[in-house]
């Protein structure tokens, strides 16, 4: 009776562990499927155009109807259809009062442009967002997605030297002095421009607010790669005017707000955070 017992024990205790060991394998088998699944989910996902990559990162290029403009960008995907993104960049913005022009020394000085007070550049620190208005439908299709964007502006002004002739007959380099326009503007005494590297150690800074709306137009065959097309409009304000050129007659050509069209090209990639 005692054998008959354990013969019942032992294979009530078998039974059991051949059943745990069946479970555990098709837990594995499950979720090597589901894993696999989820692989071939995004596959599909990208091959049929939709974008599912939560980072992006991207170099460019901006021409703008009052200067051009450099700049990085770091995009966070937020939802399917929103991504917030950082932007810095670095541009130089110009009168449409600038006219080049040389000196009676052409073959040797740089051309200069008359009346020229300062140049001005700015560096631009912003936060915004891209809405997709309409993904591919495949991986050949363009994505197309509305940008609204803002953030702080530096200006910065650096002094605008001319190589010149003073009263000795000596060649020097001058920038515009208020108390004494005239000797700056002597149209006849200029031999040209003077050299970029003038006036760097006297920057001053002007502070200010910048923001931007567009379309951006992304063609790239596949979406970890970013290659897109930006037009839209920009609007700038600073704490003042921002004395770029030299008032003539009583005129000021200068400006406090600025607004602008621009075209922007850049190229970068996306990937998944770990």
């Amino acid at each position: 009776m005692k054998k008959i017992y354990l013969i019942l024990f032992l294979a009530s205790v078998s039974g059991g562990l051949f059943a745990q060991s069946t479970t555990t394998q098709q837990s594995k088998k499950s979720d090597k499927e589901q894993r696999k699944l989820k692989r071939i989910s995004i596959f599909r996902e990208q091959e049929e155009g939709e974008n599912v990559f939560q980072r992006d990162f991207s170099l460019g290029g901006r021409l703008n109807t009052d200067g051009w403009s450099g700049f990085v960008e770091l995009g966070y995907r937020k939802t399917r259809k929103k991504v917030n993104y950082f932007q810095f960049e670095f541009a130089e913005k110009k009168s449409n009062k600038e006219v080049k022009e040389s000196g009676d020394y052409s073959f040797t000085q740089r051309p200069f442009i008359y009346g020229k007070q300062n140049n001005f550049y700015q560096a631009k620190l912003g936060i915004g967002q891209r809405y997709l208005i309409g993904g591919k439908a495949n991986k050949n299709g363009v994505e197309v997605d509305g940008i609204y964007y803002g953030g702080l502006s530096i200006g910065l002004l650096k002094p605008y030297y001319v190589n010149t002739e003073d009263d000795s007959g000596e060649n020097v380099d001058i920038k515009y002095d208020p108390s004494n326009p005239d000797k700056f503007l002597a149209k006849e005494k200029i031999n040209g421009a003077g050299g970029f590297g003038k006036g760097w150690g006297e920057l001053s800074v002007v502070p200010g607010l910048h923001g931007r709306l567009g379309l951006r137009f992304d063609w790239a065959h596949f979406n970890e790669v970013v290659s897109a097309l930006e037009v839209g409009v920009n609007a700038e304000i600073y704490t003042k005017k921002i004395p770029i050129m030299v008032p003539v007659n009583g005129a000021d050509p200068n400006k406090q707000f600025f607004f602008n069209g621009y075209v922007s090209i850049q190229f970068g990639k996306r990937w998944n955070k770990r």
